[in-house]
C-alpha cells in the first residue's frame, strides 16, 4: 500500500500575527460546527472533536468558549464554507478554503493575491479533480494488524493504510473518520495524533524550480494572510 499524499503539519506557526490567524480559524469553525449542530460537545460529536484539536494546538479556553457562547445566541452572523480554486506558478494548484460572512470580500481579496503573482482563480472543478478528499489520522502504534482487523470487523472501509516505523497512518472517507477515531480511542487509551485533518489531498506532487518557488511561496503568504482564508491545499512538494 501507499498514498501519494504528503501529510504534514499545517505550516502556521504559533508566534505573533501567525497564532492569532490560528486561533481566528478554530473559532470560526468551532462557531460553524456548533450552529450547525448542537452547541454542546457532549451531544455533538464533530464539535468535541475540533474543540480536542484547538486545545492540542493550545487555543486559550476562552476563545473556544467565546465561539460556542455565540453559536448559542440569537445574533445571525451567516458564516459560510467556500472553496476557491486557482493555478500557481508553474504547474502548481491551490485549492483555497475559506470562511466568510461575506463572499463578495473574500473572492476579491483572494483574487487580488493571485494578480500579484500573475495568476489566476479556476472555475470549479478546474483543480479539484487533482486531489482526493479525505479523512486521514497518523498515529504511533505497534497494532497495526489488530487495528486493521478490528476496522474490517466494525464494517469501516478504509482507504489505504501506511506504516512507517510504527506510525501507522489511516485514509478513510472523510465521513467516517470519527468512527475511525472512536475504534482507535477504545483500542488505544490516551492516543496522540501526529496528524489529524479532514481536507484535499493532492494525487500527484511536483517541484518547482526555484524562481517559480519563490513565486508560490509569496502567493501562499498572500493567502494565508487573508482573514477569511482558514486552510490552503496545493500540490507543491516542499521539505
Amino acid at each position: 500500500m501507499g498514498r501519494a499524499y504528503s501529510v504534514r503539519e499545517a505550516s502556521i506557526k504559533k508566534t505573533g500575527a501567525a497564532k492569532a490567524k490560528l486561533y481566528s480559524n478554530y473559532a470560526k469553525e468551532i462557531y460553524l460546527i456548533a450552529k450547525r449542530g448542537a452547541p454542546d460537545p457532549d451531544s455533538n460529536l464533530p464539535l468535541k472533536r475540533i474543540i480536542d484539536k484547538a486545545r492540542k494546538e493550545e487555543v486559550p479556553s476562552d476563545i473556544i468558549k467565546r465561539a460556542i457562547d455565540k453559536a448559542k445566541g440569537n445574533a445571525e452572523t451567516n458564516l459560510e464554507e467556500v472553496t476557491y480554486e486557482g493555478f500557481g506558478p508553474g504547474a502548481s494548484t491551490l485549492i483555497i478554503k475559506c470562511l466568510t460572512d461575506n463572499l463578495n470580500r473574500t473572492v476579491s481579496f483572494v483574487r487580488a493575491a493571485f494578480n500579484k503573482v500573475n495568476k489566476s482563480i479556476g472555475v470549479t472543478n478546474s483543480v479539484s479533480y487533482n486531489y482526493d478528499y479525505l479523512g486521514i489520522c497518523s498515529f504511533i502504534s505497534d497494532k497495526e494488524d489488530e487495528i486493521f482487523e478490528e476496522l474490517l470487523n466494525k464494517g469501516i472501509e478504509i482507504i489505504d493504510i501506511e506504516n512507517n516505523n510504527n506510525e501507522i497512518t489511516i485514509y478513510c472517507n472523510p465521513n467516517d473518520l470519527n468512527k475511525v477515531k472512536d475504534l482507535l480511542e477504545e483500542m488505544i487509551p490516551n492516543i496522540e495524533y501526529t496528524f489529524d485533518e479532514i481536507g484535499m489531498f493532492a494525487k500527484e506532487e511536483i517541484i518547482l524550480n526555484e524562481e517559480d518557488l519563490k513565486e508560490f511561496n509569496k502567493l501562499y503568504n498572500l493567502l494565508n494572510d487573508i482573514d477569511d482564508v482558514v486552510n490552503i491545499y496545493h500540490n507543491v512538494k516542499v521539505d
